[in-house]
């Protein structure tokens, strides 16, 4: 016996209906629509052929064999950390494990760490940063093969254990990579710091459950696809023609847009490749998930909660489902109901047609 539909379920479907009626689509498309290639090869969007778009490159260099294993943390700049902390604790249920006064460390939940660093220079909130866990570790090898690969390492320990070395990618970006004695070990024992800031609403009681995806825009999304997958074994899922989404094996995924090398007028987003690689957004998934919820709880903070299906449907019936907000200090923080069971639910939302958009 089929299962009895909700109140909720008829009031969605009579909205949407009404909208058809009147011609209207029932949400306008996100201004964060991703791949420019989605619907279609041989596009205004996406001019390039589908065997040109998505022709593999060389590899950059030969796999190192490492995997990772862990976020350490990954390292935001602002001009008022206290306040971010003090929302992402209320908003996404994150933990305070330490405030020195110049920064706070907060646990995400017990997978992951974020340091939001005081830096009165900056407008907004940035991020600076990345630090993972890679095995197997051993920091002479590790030191040799990055060197062997044209990087130049330098060292960041903490004399009681934690080790990593610091490299610039392909576009100058500051990748750090670790053994498993930082942040990662740290949060095998419960935070118990107290945050000075008020917090600035009521907790929405959620729990940030997965990094549903890094938005990682670069000059060279194919050079840097294979940069990191080489690197640090990301496995890679499908090249769009614009970007590239990769499994950081157990941790989360990552987004990687930009120019494609096959053609240097193809910009990201229909502009020019990026001059200097940024991670733009972050998408992190929550529990509880609940469609028409979640915005509720955002608005009656006096958050936005601007919809991002990645598609042109319903929230309500698309396939990825999400919202972004803003941060106290300005950053586009997005919310999805993105899980670990079922994380390629964006990478199958915009897979590109075949080609001719048929």
């Amino acid at each position: 016996m089929s299962a009895k539909p909700s109140n909720h379920d008829f009031a969605a479907t009579s909205r949407r209906t009404l909208l058809r009626a009147l011609g209207a689509a029932p949400f306008a498309l996100s201004a964060f629509g991703q791949g420019r290639c989605r619907d279609g090869y041989g596009t205004r969007a996406c001019p390039l052929p589908a065997e040109v778009a998505t022709a593999p490159i060389k590899p950059l260099f030969a796999p190192t064999g490492w995997r990772t294993v862990a976020l350490d943390h990954i390292t935001f700049h602002m001009p008022d950390y206290r306040k971010e902390a003090a929302f992402y604790i209320a908003l996404m249920g994150w933990a305070l494990r330490s405030d020195d006064g110049k920064q706070a460390v907060l646990d995400i939940a017990n997978w992951g760490s974020a340091i939001f660093r005081q830096a009165p220079g900056e407008r907004t909130a940035t991020v600076e940063n990345m630090c993972f866990v890679i095995e197997p570790w051993n920091a002479r090898t590790v030191e040799a093969e990055l060197r062997k690969r044209g990087l130049a390492p330098v060292d960041d320990n903490d004399g009681k254990g934690f080790e990593s070395f610091h490299v610039k990618d392909l576009g100058g970006w500051d990748l750090q990579i670790a053994n498993g004695n930082g942040l990662a070990k740290a949060r095998r024992s419960p935070p118990v710091a107290k945050l000075s800031e008020p917090a600035p609403f009521e907790s929405t009681g959620w729990k940030t459950v997965w990094l549903d995806h890094l938005s990682y825009s670069v000059t060279n999304y194919k050079e840097s696809a294979s940069f990191y997958s080489n690197l640090l074994g990301w496995k890679e899922t499908y090249d769009e023609g614009s970007q590239h989404e990769l499994m950081i094996g157990e941790v989360g995924d990552v987004i990687i847009r930009g120019g494609n090398p096959n053609d240097p007028n193809f910009g990201p987003a229909g502009a020019a490749p990026a001059r200097s690689p940024r991670i733009d957004h972050i998408s992190f998934g929550i529990s509880p998930w609940d469609t028409d919820g979640v915005k509720a709880e955002l608005e009656k903070r006096g958050l936005r909660a601007q919809i991002d299906t990645s598609t042109r449907d319903d929230i309500h019936v698309a396939a990825f489902k999400s919202y972004h907000t803003t941060t106290p200090n300005g950053y586009n923080l997005q919310i999805s109901y993105v899980t670990h069971d079922n994380r390629l639910a964006l990478a199958n939302a915009v897979k590109p047609k075949p080609a001719g958009g048929r």
